[in-house]
């Protein structure tokens, strides 16, 4: 496993980087969407979609880029480091490898949209709810309540799990259809957006049927990603933290030469790094390890997800009462930090199955 970027990897990161400092700053954008449902606005998201942000895992043969998880990594943690709000984990990351694993001449009509970046779709793989299908002709007709499905405000689609017999298929469903409401839920993390979507005799488009293990293969993808993300939050806001620490000045000398600060900084580094390594690894298995190995990875991710949120926390420590002022960026790296722990369920539960499987491997 080589952990170095390549060049074209180290392009892609500046690209997205640069795009993002220059059309969505926290100042101008990221601020001025935090009460916004959709978090987002067309001009940044035509943009991502003009840099193939939007179609970076959609395969070739659908428009797409083509690229591996590891690329995504990469977006994904510059847009953590910008605190972007808007659904691009949600469309380019969850819809399009649940739709890829599906296949499908369907699904990949939806694919070559998110690649063009004309659509908007989430989906709800994290939760699949009670949804079912309560009529099949002469249309597929779905009712049920789905909580926690990210940026439904901003979807032009939602794919939704849902039983029918004794079968569970993935439908699509659109945000217009008058059956389907979305309620906004008002989480730690304003620049996360998550809503409970009531379902009621809305028209669906059967896709075809996600097997149990492609769903969570998926869900162990959104988690990777979003751990990239959170890596991406964690290492804006301990560089930010660093830099005052290096500038701001008590008793006529910087505060980081200080020994308690200079503590707290190294504590930051080494959270971050190692996490840093935690990531690649789970990226890497989800492009070439065993289903076992990808998901474990996973879990191992989000299992010590509250260390990355422990950054932001120490990095309010250095700032000193600003860090909490709405003013400053720092509490909104915070909450981004806390969403990212509180993703998905507290760790206690992926604490023990790591802690099973490490049972398993001692007594084989």
């Amino acid at each position: 496993m080589n952990l170095e970027l390549t060049e074209e990897q180290i392009a892609l990161r500046d690209t997205v980087r640069r795009f993002l400092a220059e059309r969505a700053p926290i100042s101008g954008h990221v601020r001025a969407l935090l009460d916004e449902p959709t978090g987002s606005t067309e001009a940044v998201w035509r943009g991502l979609a003009d840099l193939g942000a939007t179609g970076l895992l959609v395969p070739e043969a659908a428009g797409g880029a083509g690229l591996s998880m590891v690329d995504a990594g990469i977006v994904a943690e510059e847009l953590g480091a910008a605190l972007y709000p808007g659904p691009w984990l949600s469309t380019a990351v969850g819809a399009v490898r649940a739709l890829t694993r599906l296949g499908g001449e369907a699904a990949s009509e939806v694919l070559a949209e998110i690649a063009a970046g004309t659509s908007v779709v989430t989906g709800a793989v994290m939760d699949a709810g009670a949804v079912s299908v309560i009529e099949r002709s002469p249309h597929v007709i779905l009712k049920g309540e789905i909580a926690l499905v990210p940026d439904a405000a901003a979807a032009d689609t939602v794919l939704v799990l849902a039983r029918d017999r004794d079968d569970t298929g993935l439908y699509a469903v659109k945000t217009a259809d008058s059956g389907l409401t979305v309620t906004l839920e008002r989480g730690i993390d304003p620049t996360r957006k998550q809503f409970r979507v009531e379902l009621d005799g809305v028209s669906a488009q059967r896709l075809g049927t996600l097997p149990a293990d492609a769903i969570r293969a998926t869900v162990d993808d959104v988690l990777i990603v979003m751990a990239a993300d959170a890596l991406g939050a964690a290492r804006a806001v301990m560089t930010m933290a660093i830099e005052h620490a290096k500038t701001r000045k008590q008793f006529g000398q910087a505060v980081g030469s200080f020994q308690a600060v200079q503590h707290l900084c190294v504590d930051m580094f080494e959270t971050v790094e190692l996490a840093r390594s935690g990531v690649i690894h789970a990226l890497w298995a989800a492009d070439a390890a065993d289903a076992g190995e990808h998901h474990l990875s996973a879990v191992r991710a989000k299992a010590f997800s509250g260390r990355l949120a422990a950054v932001g926390d120490i990095a309010i420590q250095v700032f000193g009462g600003i860090g909490y002022t709405w003013e400053h960026d720092a509490h909104l790296y915070l909450k981004r930090l806390l969403g990212w722990s509180a993703f998905g369920g507290g760790a206690d539960a992926y604490l023990t199955e790591v802690g099973a499987h490490l049972a398993k491997k001692e007594q084989q």
